[in-house]
């Protein structure tokens, strides 16, 4: 079974790796030389360079020259295992078995943008890691794999990516086997679900006016391999990498006011108690009593 295979960051390059180790037909890979959306970008070329597969950089997925390129190398299916854009008609009909996607979300819920952040961000306690056929919708065709995920309260988004990673490399080698034999079984999704918006640059900003739960939720969310929560202070963007939150009883206190910083901890009041800034950019560190 021949497979084309397109992807341009982390996810893209653990799972081409699972498909060279087991032996899977790779006859060519689509990527990116450059990306500056995916803060996960992987150039897969070092890959195909040393294992003598074929490759072609791209930047629209769906340019006639992309398609042509992409038809000349004769797949039987085309496995699309990160990238961001939508894949439109001429390309899903390329290959006689379709376009096999993945999204990092429990369909027929959670389509959309930035599923993996968003999960950690409202909290969630589970997730999956669904393998799904592609067609003209946003992560809405039949599903071919599908495994769930738990998060704990201590996850991050590396830490939930990671186990993302360890889920779908169980479960690519066993639908690649039944894809090959002819007795995939599909499922289709039911109409019911939701689907999440794309998040800017404001969704990641953190107002101490919120509750410590909430800001630990965005920071754990946002963190590497992520762009990072911010606070603008003094005219600049701080990233906050970890924070934790943290029991405070004086209530008589204004949300942003720092309580106390300790070496390089520092300890801020918000809506409901406090919050420690455990890592971040600051590289002057602001003094008690100031407001971030």
């Amino acid at each position: 079974m021949r497979i084309v295979f397109i992807g341009t960051v982390l996810f893209s390059r653990v799972t081409l790796e699972k498909l060279i180790e087991i032996g899977a037909n790779v006859v060519g890979v689509i990527t990116k030389e450059k990306n500056e959306f995916n803060s996960d970008f992987e150039d897969l070329t070092p890959i195909c360079l040393r294992e003598g597969i074929p490759f072609k950089y791209v930047n629209d997925i769906n340019h006639p020259n992309n398609i042509a390129y992409i038809k000349h190398l004769e797949p039987h299916v085309i496995y699309c295992f990160g990238w961001s854009s939508l894949i439109k008609t001429d390309l899903l009909n390329t290959a006689p078995l379709g376009v096999i996607g993945f999204h990092p979300a429990a369909l027929p819920y959670n389509r959309g943008r930035h599923p993996l952040t968003w999960a950690l961000v409202l909290g969630l306690k589970k997730t999956a890691s669904t393998f799904f056929i592609m067609d003209e919708g946003a992560d809405t065709g039949d599903i071919v794999s599908q495994q769930f995920i738990d998060i704990s309260d201590t996850d991050d988004a590396m830490l939930l990516y990671n186990k993302i990673i360890e889920a779908a490399l169980v479960q690519i080698p066993t639908f690649t086997q039944a894809l090959q034999e002819g007795n995939l079984i599909t499922v289709k999704q039911p109409v019911e679900g939701n689907t999440w918006r794309k998040r800017g640059i404001a969704d990641g900003k953190i107002d101490f006016r919120m509750n410590s739960k909430t800001i630990y939720n965005l920071v754990r969310a946002l963190t590497k391999p992520y762009v990072g929560a911010h606070i603008d202070y003094k005219g600049e963007q701080i990233k906050i990498w970890k924070a934790n939150p943290i029991l405070w009883s004086e209530v008589n206190i204004e949300p942003g006011k720092v309580l106390e910083v300790t070496g390089n901890i520092i300890r801020v009041k918000t809506s409901n108690g406090a919050i420690e800034l455990v890592e971040h950019g600051f590289e002057i560190l602001p003094n008690t009593g100031d407001y971030l």
